[in-house]
């Protein structure tokens, strides 16, 4: 019993490390070569596939140049000039003392609500010296509708008397002579100039700027570097109708919180498409004045914005007239 059973753990030693022989071992071979067989497959199973290369970037638009938006803003121009060809000053007018006191009352607000004020104004005083010799609290009651009229009143008091004391009752037509009036700026000098006078001139006001920084021709803020920055695209002759086109774009379609960019004829060309309202369904719901099937600004609008099927507006106290 003690020697068989000190004789099986030997056998068992045995076993483990022997080497297979004889017909056991014949059998089991070919197991062996089937395995080593399948070792290949699961190689190629297990082989990690071939990487493949990342989507290659886009190239950064290159920065536009100079010429190039010289180019794209004239091209502008010529756009507005077939959208807007009955573009004009909307305010109403006979002189240019009426157009200079008109474009001092526009100041923070309406052309509308000017040429609504106005024709009241001009019965009681229909000349600088006329003015000149208003009661300034009666002067500021008619004015009234068009805010801040204690401070216009002051500037039409002041320039009545230096048309009267210094330029005999006329508007000059240089404006070296029209920014020494009280109350006149480059922006009202360059309205009085290009609409009366006929002297080519930039008007930037506050649709003039914000238009022409969404268009990427200037990033300037100040009105007069803007004007400099504008004259030196263009050609002088284009100056005054380009103020009045960029205008009026500004007013009807390119608005300053929602424009309707999915109804913008030059859209192609902006920069800025995108910042408003793209559907064009919804964009077309956006267009004011003669765009939209409104009226006016004007009461007394020029033929040619009739023509084109835009509307006069009502005068103060009447009812505003719908599509």
């Amino acid at each position: 019993m003690g020697e068989q059973a000190a004789a099986r753990p030997r056998k068992a030693a045995e076993s483990v490390g022997a080497t297979p022989s004889g017909p056991a071992a014949a059998k089991k071979a070919p197991v062996k070569k089937a395995a080593a067989a399948k070792a290949p497959a699961k190689k190629a199973a297990a082989a990690p596939a071939p990487a493949t290369r990342p989507p290659a970037k886009k190239p950064k638009p290159k920065p536009e140049s100079h010429l190039a938006m010289v180019r794209r803003a004239r091209k502008i121009n010529r756009e507005l000039a077939e959208v807007y060809p009955y573009a004009h000053p909307e305010l109403d007018f006979e002189n240019p003392f009426q157009l200079l006191v008109a474009t001092v009352l526009s100041a923070q607000t309406t052309d509308l609500r000017v040429n609504q004020t106005t024709p009241a104004l001009f019965d009681a005083y229909p000349t600088p010296e006329d003015m000149a010799a208003a009661v300034p609290e009666e002067l500021e009651e008619i004015i009234r509708p068009t805010g801040f009229f204690r401070a216009k009143a002051r500037s039409l008091l002041g320039l009545s008397t230096a048309l009267r004391d210094n330029f005999g009752g006329e508007v000059p037509g240089r404006i070296e002579d029209l920014v020494t009036l009280p109350g006149v700026g480059r922006k009202t000098a360059n309205v009085v100039l290009g609409n009366y006078f006929g002297v080519p001139g930039i008007t930037v006001d506050t649709h003039f700027g914000r238009l022409v920084r969404r268009w990427k021709w200037t990033d300037e803020e100040d009105p007069v570097k803007v004007e400099a920055v504008v004259a030196e695209i263009f050609p002088k002759s284009e100056w005054t109708m380009l103020s009045h086109r960029v205008v009026f774009h500004g007013r009807r379609i390119c608005h300053s919180r929602k424009p309707a960019c999915g109804a913008c004829p030059i859209a192609p060309l902006c920069p800025s498409y995108g910042e408003g309202e793209t559907d064009p369904e919804k964009a077309e719901k956006l267009l004011k004045y003669e765009k939209g099937g409104y009226p006016g600004q004007r009461l007394k609008p020029p033929q040619s914005y009739l023509d084109a099927g835009g509307k006069s507006a009502p005068p103060m106290g009447a009812a505003p007239a719908g599509k």
